[in-house]
C-alpha cells in the first residue's frame, strides 16, 4: 500500500514538473551563461532567404541577419524550421520568440502581429515556361497561377483571379508550385522576386523565363513578433538601425532598405 502510494505521489510530481516545463515555452531555454536564447521560427524552403544545406544546418540570408543583429545586440538566437503556416501560429502561441522567414509587412499582417522595421526589399515576379506568351500580369487573367499559399504572391493572384478561383494552384511551399506549373498543372507561378531568381540559378536546365511587371509594388520584410510584444521590437529594431548605420545589412543582402 506504502509503495502504491510513494509511485502515486511520484507520478504526480513528475506532472506537475512536466506541466511547468510545458508552459514555460520559448522562455525556458537559456544558454551556458544562463542568459535567454531567442528561438526564431521559419520556413526554410525558400532558398536564398532561408533553406537547409546538405548538412541539415538551417542556413540563407535571413538567418545571416538575424544572426548579425544577434551579434550586435550580444544575444543568442536558435532556428526551428516549421514551415509557411504553423510559424504564424508558434509565433501566436508563444512557442517561439519571433520568426524569420521573408515575411512581408502588410496592413492586415498588422493587425494580428508586431513587426520590426524592414530590412529587405523584394516585389513578385512571375515564373513562365520559355514558349510562354506571357507579357504581363494581366495575361494571366484566364490562365492557371500556381503560388505558395498565404503569401502576398497568393494575395496578388487573389486579387487578379478572384478569391474562390479555381484557377489558382496553391502549393505548400513555392518550390512545390513551380513544380506544379513545370508538370503542366499551371501556365505560371508567381512569387518573390529573389526566390525565383534563384531558382532558375539553381535549375539551368529547365527552360524557365521570368516576367517583370511594373504594376507589382516593393514588398518590404520585417521580422515578426506576438502582438503587443513591444520590448523585444525595441530590441531587434535596434540591432536593424545598427546593422544598417555599419553597413552590414547591405554587406550581407547586396542592397539598401531605408
Amino acid at each position: 500500500m506504502k509503495s502504491v502510494k510513494k509511485l502515486l505521489l511520484f507520478a504526480i510530481i513528475l506532472f506537475g514538473v512536466s506541466f511547468a516545463l510545458i508552459g514555460c515555452g520559448a522562455d525556458s531555454a537559456t544558454d551556458e551563461n544562463g542568459n535567454k536564447i531567442y528561438t526564431v521560427a521559419t520556413d526554410a524552403t525558400y532558398a536564398p532567404m532561408e533553406y537547409m544545406d546538405k548538412d541539415g544546418n538551417i542556413v540563407g540570408l535571413d538567418i545571416e541577419i538575424v544572426k548579425a543583429i544577434a551579434e550586435e545586440m550580444d544575444i543568442t538566437v536558435e532556428f526551428k524550421n516549421y514551415g509557411w503556416d504553423p510559424l504564424f501560429a508558434a509565433v501566436d502561441n508563444d512557442e517561439v520568440d519571433f520568426a524569420v522567414s521573408s515575411i512581408t509587412i502588410t496592413d492586415e499582417r498588422k493587425e494580428s502581429y508586431g513587426f520590426t522595421d524592414p530590412y529587405f526589399a523584394a516585389n513578385q515576379l512571375i515564373l513562365v515556361p520559355e514558349d510562354s506568351t506571357v507579357t504581363k500580369f494581366d495575361d494571366l487573367k484566364d490562365k492557371k497561377v500556381a503560388v505558395q499559399i498565404n503569401t502576398t504572391g497568393h494575395i496578388v493572384t487573389r486579387g487578379l483571379l478572384g478569391d474562390t478561383s479555381a484557377d489558382i494552384v496553391a502549393a505548400e511551399t513555392l518550390p512545390f508550385a513551380i513544380g506544379e506549373m513545370i508538370n503542366g498543372n499551371a501556365d505560371a507561378a508567381i512569387g518573390d522576386n529573389v526566390v525565383i531568381i534563384e531558382y532558375q540559378k539553381n535549375n539551368p536546365n529547365v527552360k524557365l523565363k521570368t516576367v517583370d511587371d511594373p504594376a507589382f509594388e516593393k514588398e518590404f520584410y520585417g521580422l515578426m513578433v506576438k502582438k503587443g510584444n513591444t520590448e523585444l521590437l525595441e530590441l531587434l529594431n535596434e540591432g536593424i538601425a545598427k546593422l544598417k548605420a555599419n553597413g552590414k545589412l547591405k554587406e550581407i543582402t547586396g542592397i539598401d532598405v531605408e
